[in-house]
C-alpha cells in the first residue's frame, strides 16, 4: 500500500560535458550528493561530467508517474530536452564553460 506522505521526484542534472542526466529519487538532494561523490549512476561517475548541477526537479505523488517522467525525458532528443527545460524556465546555459 502506498504511503500517502511519500513523494517521488524526477530530476535533471546538467553535466560539465554539456549533457543532461535525468533521474528518479525519493530524496533529490541526497541523490544529488551521491552523484557528486561519483557513487551514483554509472553515467555520472565519469570525471569529465563533473561538476554536476541540479537544474530541475519535479514532485510526483506516485512512483509510477515519476518513473514515467524520467523515462520520457531520457528518450527525447537533445533538442526536445532543451525545449522541455525552456518550457520550465530553466536556464541551464548559465553553467556552460
Amino acid at each position: 500500500m502506498a504511503n500517502g506522505n511519500q513523494a517521488y521526484y524526477f530530476y535533471v542534472l546538467y553535466c560539465a560535458d554539456d549533457t543532461f542526466y535525468g533521474g528518479f529519487s525519493t530524496d533529490v538532494m541526497k541523490r544529488f550528493e551521491t552523484h557528486q561523490q561519483r557513487r551514483g549512476a554509472k553515467y555520472t561517475r565519469v570525471k569529465k561530467r563533473h561538476p554536476l548541477h541540479l537544474i530541475y526537479s519535479q514532485r510526483f505523488d506516485t512512483k509510477s508517474a515519476a518513473l514515467s517522467a524520467e523515462y520520457y525525458f531520457k528518450h527525447q532528443s537533445r533538442r526536445a530536452k532543451e525545449l522541455f527545460l525552456a518550457q520550465h524556465q530553466i536556464d541551464w546555459q548559465q553553467y556552460r564553460n
